[in-house]
């Protein structure tokens, strides 16, 4: 029995020396971020500047009515080749006939009331303004008559020249207001296409009227299309703050362009004009964060042990990469995986 209590009483000590024993090991954590990174070095670009846009001709051309109506008659349809002359919509005649008749009619009454003023005035019955009074009416009356037809004539759409019908934006029935646009149209049969790009401020600076391109897009597949710069725009965009350029082809086109199609070019200035801006960085585009435009971000890291998130200024696009023309100076290396969770100033691991 007195064995058995010394059991219990050691047991029950051995029980609290337990419960009050504090732990022993603490458990770290790393809490930087993991991510993989890659090395940024400057391509030569000296002779060449990456840029990008979109397929147009210098003569399209939003068709319309001279005057309002009901829309009779559309002849074509999107894509439609059309030729100059061609008839492409009518409208409704019914008023637009009342009015010539109309302003017929009150040149017809014109005439009478003049003629009758002149024998009245031989006859000395009518005074010489009267007469004169006569012949204002008269040439009024037939001012408004040659306004109707003009407007008559005006009523139908024709195509100014050959090309093709780009978008139709009116129906059969459907009330249009008067210079309300109902073809959009352009010449593409009978002019050149351009590839219409957006510059920067650098760019714009860079290239020259005549200066040599290279223009690429899908339909045309690896080829190269010969191309030549015939404009600079001296304004930029409001919006955008993008100066606008266009590139004519010269070469065969191959594959066909639609108005709109996005494409590529290589330009080669003739002239260097800063040194800068042959400078260019290829980045993936996994790297390239909130792109809007020529404009995005990118995380840097130069003590890999943090982040710098810096704007960076895109010049055009590759297959994989994104050019960058402006922002990765003095950059040792970029974040190309991960970035996702950064944020400026972030703790970060490089992994392999």
């Amino acid at each position: 029995m007195k064995k058995l209590s010394a059991f219990i009483a050691l047991s029950a000590l051995l029980l609290a020396s337990c419960n009050h024993q504090q732990p022993t090991a603490k458990t770290t954590t790393d809490e930087r971020i993991p991510v993989k990174v890659m090395e940024v070095t400057p391509l030569n670009g000296a002779a060449q500047l990456h840029i990008s846009g979109q397929f147009t001709t210098d003569d399209e051309a939003m068709l319309s009515f001279k005057t309002g109506g009901v829309v009779d008659r559309i002849m074509v349809k999107e894509g439609d080749a059309i030729h100059a002359g061609q008839l492409l919509a009518t409208l409704k005649l019914t008023e637009i006939d009342a009015l010539v008749q109309q302003a017929t009619l009150a040149l017809e009454k014109a005439k009478r009331d003049n003629t009758r003023a002149t024998n009245l005035y031989k006859d000395s019955v009518a005074t010489l303004e009267q007469l004169q009074n006569s012949k204002t009416a008269l040439d009024l009356a037939t001012q408004q008559l040659e306004a109707a037809r003009f407007n008559r004539s005006y009523s139908e759409i024709r195509a100014a020249k050959d090309g093709f019908v780009l978008r139709k934006l009116a129906a059969e029935g459907q009330v249009v207001s008067s210079g309300a646009p109902v073809f959009q149209t352009n010449g593409a049969r009978s002019s050149a296409w351009l590839l219409r790009v957006s510059l920067s401020d650098r760019q714009w600076a860079a290239i020259s009227v005549n200066d040599k391109a290279n223009v690429q897009w899908d339909a045309a597949g690896k080829e190269s299309i010969a191309g030549v710069v015939v404009r600079k725009s001296q304004g930029a965009d409001p919006v955008s703050g993008q100066i606008a350029a266009d590139i004519k082809l010269t070469g065969h086109i191959p594959g066909g362009i639609a108005s709109g199609m996005f494409g590529k070019a290589v330009v080669f200035p003739s002239v260097v004009k800063d040194t800068q801006t042959a400078t260019l960085w290829t980045v993936p585009y996994d790297a390239l964060l909130d792109a809007d435009g020529s404009m995005g971000y990118v995380f840097v890291v130069n003590d890999d042990n943090t982040v710098k998130k810096v704007k960076v200024l895109i010049q055009g696009m590759e297959k994989d990469n994104v050019l960058i023309s402006d922002g990765l100076q003095g950059a040792k290396s970029i974040v190309v995986s991960g970035s996702a969770y950064l944020t400026d100033n972030s703790n970060i691991r490089i992994i392999q």
